[in-house]
């Protein structure tokens, strides 16, 4: 995919593993344009099986978890690119975001969600970096920096070391993002017909209510892709840890 580098983007997301998806998914749902720049070597490509994500009782291909998640933030209407960020910057309108290809993209809020690489933020004066063996980002208990702007999401916020965890942080660290931007409270669901406005309410941002047929039609679809996604093994192999790669 080529983004372009002159249009800017509300939200960019720095990694695309669990956390930096699950972001994505929330602001772009909410109508932010979000960037999610990955590197592909999400952490959980080295696992063999995930056995404790919550919806998949016998574990799931964690290859498989990630382009589900992936589709999920692109059908919420985020753009997903492949690449390495190198530097993030402040400007007077927020941040500009450069790539090892060149490429820069500006935007008014980054979240950092690469694991424990953080070079990419040394230009930022004022970014609290941990450094416990491995480089973490300060932040407070919402994903907040001391940069009005820059989130930390997932591991590199020293969460724990379990996927769900870190997708739920990166759920949290975007609602916080929505919160800042005196965005209305955010529900994100749906709902029966007439749920909210047969009781005279109005819809709560984020909500829809949808008829029996259009429930079915959505259930029907999300059947489909589950037998086409789960139909074969899938192709991709497990990556392996750098220390036991072969030179």
């Amino acid at each position: 995919m080529t983004v372009s580098t002159t249009v800017p983007s509300d939200v960019v997301v720095v990694g695309g593993g669990v956390a930096g998806l699950s972001a994505a998914t929330f602001t772009a749902r909410h109508g932010l344009t979000t960037l999610v720049v990955d590197a592909g070597d999400s952490i959980l490509r080295r696992n063999a099986h995930v056995e404790n994500f919550p919806g998949f009782p016998a574990g799931v291909n964690p290859r498989q978890l990630l382009d589900l998640m992936g589709e999920q933030a692109e059908r919420a209407g985020a753009e997903i690119l492949r690449g390495v960020v190198e530097r993030v910057e402040r400007t007077d309108e927020g941040f500009a975001v450069e790539t090892a290809d060149g490429d820069r993209f500006r935007t008014e809020y980054v979240v950092a969600a690469t694991k424990n690489t953080t070079d990419y933020l040394a230009g930022i004066e004022g970014v609290g970096i941990v450094d416990r063996g491995k480089a973490f980002v300060d932040v407070d208990e919402r994903g907040r920096t001391g940069i009005d702007g820059l989130y930390a999401a997932g591991r590199l916020a020293e969460k724990p070391h379990q996927a769900i965890v870190c997708a739920g942080h990166g759920a949290e660290v975007a609602v916080t993002l929505l919160e800042d931007d005196d965005r209305p409270f955010y529900h994100d669901w749906v709902a029966p017909d007439g749920y909210f406005t047969d009781r005279g309410r109005d819809l709560p941002p984020g909500c829809e209510e949808i008829d029996g047929e259009t429930r079915r039609e959505r259930e029907s679809r999300s059947l489909d892709v589950m037998r086409d996604r789960f139909a074969e093994p899938h192709p991709d192999d497990q990556v392996t840890h750098p220390s036991l790669r072969e030179d």
